[in-house]
């Protein structure tokens, strides 16, 4: 495996990131040289990424919102798996914090990781 290196800098991120794009059109053959070279340098980039740009995960209500736009979902499926348009308002608008039940149903009907709606996350007040 010729020419890898550690990334240590941006720059080096830049170039280890146009390495492995050759391969995103044309994938090579596992258990090719170029499939072990673009393993360890997907590997490299995915470590120092983690490390100095780490995204957070989103909090229980953008997981909600992102899940509907994905599936193209809309607030009435919300209020049809709640039984309540009111409560799938207040749940979007953080005026109403997620119970158990409904993290139940988001879970079991909509696939979404119930620990990710566990999370804490603040509700809106009226001073807000």
């Amino acid at each position: 495996m010729d020419n890898i290196r550690a990334i240590r800098n941006d720059e080096d991120l830049a170039w280890a990131i146009g390495e492995v794009e050759q391969y995103f059109d044309a994938p090579p053959d596992l258990g090719t040289p170029e499939a072990d070279r673009f393993d360890i340098l997907s590997t490299l980039i995915e470590a120092y990424e983690d490390r100095y740009y780490p995204i957070e995960a989103p909090g229980p209500i953008e997981l909600i919102k992102a899940h509907m736009e994905m599936m193209g979902r809309k607030q009435s499926d919300l209020a049809d798996l709640f039984n309540s348009k009111s409560r799938a308002s207040e749940v979007l608008n953080r005026r109403r914090a997620l119970t158990v039940d409904m993290i139940h149903k988001l879970h079991k009907e909509w696939g979404i990781p119930a620990d990710s709606l566990v999370q804490p996350y603040h509700l809106l007040t009226d001073a807000a």
